[in-house]
């Protein structure tokens, strides 16, 4: 499948941000808040390598490439949507342990 390899990419990335995302929370929680959001903008450069595999299988379809659906592309595209909301709340709980302190 000539697509495994941006399908995979969701997967790695979408789970190297959520990882990143946790680390940023486990970091504000003991006050490193400077670190925290390193962990985050990590996060942040993993969703954007992420989001360039998806726009890469999106750009073939829109030119007329049909995309043969499987059940790891709908794992990919899942992962990466669960990460991103991931990420997002991870920054709200960092903000949040940052204003407490």
């Amino acid at each position: 499948m000539e697509n495994m390899e941006v399908i995979m990419q969701l997967i790695m990335y979408g789970g190297d941000a959520k990882s990143h995302a946790m680390e940023a929370i486990q970091l504000a929680k003991k006050g490193d808040f400077d670190e925290a959001k390193n962990a985050l903008d990590q996060a942040n450069v993993s969703l954007i390598e992420a989001h360039h595999a998806q726009t890469s299988l999106l750009t073939k379809e829109a030119q007329g490439e049909t995309t043969q659906l499987s059940l790891l592309m709908v794992h990919g595209q899942d992962h990466l949507m669960t990460s991103i909301t991931f990420c997002d709340l991870a920054k709200e709980i960092v903000e949040l342990y940052e204003s407490r302190s």
